[in-house]
C-alpha cells in the first residue's frame, strides 16, 4: 500500500508517518521509484505501537527505546522483558538508597542481581516520596501489595504472547504504559466496593 494508504488503515496522518520515518521509528518502506514506496501490515502493526505508546505519554525517547527492542531483540527471554519494561521506565534523577527498595524486592523472592537497576531505582524513588510526605505504609497493607503484585506478574508474564518477538515486545510495553492506569484506576474502584461493604453506601 502507498503511504496515504497507510495513513488510512492506521488512522496516522501522512506527515506524522514521514516524521516517524525520518526519525527511524518506522522502517521504510519497499522503494518502487526514487519517490515511492509500498507498505505492508508490519508498518500497520508498529504504527499502532507508537501511537499508543505516544497515547500514553511516553515520550519520542522512549518510543526509540522500544524500537531499539523490537529491531535487535534479546535472545533471552529475560532480558527482553526487562529491555521492554525499562523502555518506558522513567529515569530517575539522582543516587538513590537502594535498601528498603531491596528489602521488598527479597520479600518478593528477588535479589538486586536478578532486578534491573532502574526498576529498583524507581521503588526506590516512590519510597523516598512517601518517606518526604511523612507516610508510611502499614505491614499488614505493604505484605498484601507485595504478595498481590507478585500473583499479577505471574499471571502477566503466563499470558505473554509466543507468537513472535514484536508480540512479546508490544504485550509487555503497551501492557506496563496502558494496564498500569487500569490497575489504578480498578483500585480505587476496589476501595469503593470495600468501603461500601464495610460502611455501608453513602
Amino acid at each position: 500500500m502507498r503511504i496515504s494508504e497507510l495513513s488510512a488503515e492506521s488512522g496516522v496522518p501522512v506527515a506524522t508517518i514521514k516524521y516517524y520515518l525520518r526519525e527511524k521509528l518506522l522502517p521504510e518502506g519497499e522503494r518502487s521509484s526514487p519517490t515511492q514506496a509500498s507498505y505492508g501490515a508490519a508498518h500497520v502493526q508498529r504504527l499502532g505501537v507508537i501511537r499508543a505508546l505516544v497515547d500514553a505519554g511516553v515520550g519520542i525517547a522512549g518510543v526509540r527505546k522500544v524500537v531499539g527492542v523490537l529491531e535487535e531483540p534479546p535472545e533471552n527471554p529475560y532480558d527482553l522483558l526487562g529491555a521492554a519494561n525499562a523502555a518506558v521506565t522513567p529515569e530517575i534523577v539522582g543516587d538513590p538508597d537502594l535498601t528498603e527498595a531491596t528489602a521488598l524486592l527479597e520479600r518478593m523472592g528477588g535479589s538486586p542481581e536478578k532486578c534491573f537497576p532502574d526498576q529498583l531505582a524507581a521503588v526506590a524513588h516512590a519510597l523516598s516520596t512517601l518517606e518526604r510526605a511523612e507516610f508510611m505504609v502499614p505491614e499488614p497493607v505493604m505484605a498484601s501489595y507485595l504478595e498481590h503484585l507478585s500473583a499479577i506478574a505471574e499471571a502477566e508474564l503466563a499470558a505473554t504472547p509466543d507468537t513472535s518477538i514484536e508480540d512479546a515486545v508490544r504485550y509487555v510495553v503497551l501492557g506496563t504504559a496502558l494496564v498500569e492506569p487500569l490497575i489504578l484506576a480498578l483500585r480505587r474502584v476496589a476501595e469503593q466496593v470495600a468501603a461500601s461493604r464495610r460502611f455501608g453506601a453513602g
